[in-house]
């Protein structure tokens, strides 16, 4: 999972510094020749009439925007999504490694208990993954020192395994939060630019705050975007742990009566 994480963030960097030399060189490049390229980049379609229109392609145009945006902010929007999604990637794949089926292993601890006591049932444990196979270890591990003392195990670890699965899912929540927050500052930014170039100007002209606002709308669209990307993931996570700890949770009561069966027998 660190090693996924490193790529992950490598590339994020990367990608994101290579946006921001793209961005900055549109930047300083004369207008007239952004013209050229801008004309270049779009595909020429003819409608049934004869007549002919220009349509950008889905990433043409977001790229486009992207740069219109402002390098700046937008890079650290784009840093976000890319960091939270790789956070998000690591939780499903743990979280889906971590799934076992509960029920099937529960029937294969009791056989083992009736055929070979304490230590088969270790065995099977070991011998699975998942949170629910170390709880139901740690319990069968405490078994001689009485029910008590396999029910306190049990508990002790479950909390220790609930924190494994709800590692590093508060930093997903932190992009959430942070994301749409620069937007709004790049929004906030935007205006103070417009309202300094009318200032300046002492005219009320509209293409001279045309751009700031642009900008303004800009950052906000992709820090709500990112922010909405970012919540569907979490709350999938968010889903998939309840799920796994309330199974964690039967298979604890589970294995507590098969424990008592066992010693009363």
């Amino acid at each position: 999972m660190k090693k996924l994480f490193s790529i992950l963030a490598i590339t994020a960097l990367v990608f994101a510094g290579t946006l921001s030399s793209n961005a900055a060189n549109v930047q300083i490049m004369p207008s007239n020749v952004q013209t050229v390229m801008a004309a270049a980049t779009v595909s020429i379609i003819q409608d049934e009439d004869g007549t002919s229109t220009e349509e950008k392609g889905f990433h043409q145009e977001l790229k486009e925007r992207f740069v219109e945006g402002g390098p700046a902010f937008m890079g650290i929007v784009l840093l976000c999504l890319i960091l939270g999604l790789a956070f998000a990637i690591e939780r499903i794949i743990y979280l889906n490694l971590a799934t076992t089926n509960t029920k099937k292993l529960a029937d294969n601890v009791e056989d083992a208990l009736k055929s070979g006591g304490i230590d088969a049932a270790k065995e099977v444990c070991r011998n699975t993954k998942g949170p629910v196979a170390s709880i139901y270890y740690q319990g069968l591990e405490r078994a001689n020192e009485g029910v008590d003392a396999a029910e306190k195990a049990v508990v002790a670890y479950g909390g220790v395994q609930m924190g494994q699965l709800e590692k590093n899912v508060s930093w997903i929540s932190l992009f959430i939060a942070i994301a749409p927050m620069l937007g709004f500052m790049g929004t906030v930014i935007g205006m103070i630019d417009a309202f300094d170039k009318i200032q300046a100007a002492g005219d009320m002209n509209p293409s001279l705050v045309a751009g700031g606002i642009k900008i303004a709308l800009l950052t906000t669209v992709f820090g709500l975007i990112v922010a909405i990307i970012l919540q569907v993931f979490y709350n999938y996570i968010i889903a998939k742990i309840d799920s796994i700890v309330n199974s964690m949770e039967d298979a604890s009561i589970t294995l507590i009566d098969m424990l008592v069966e066992y010693k009363n027998k």
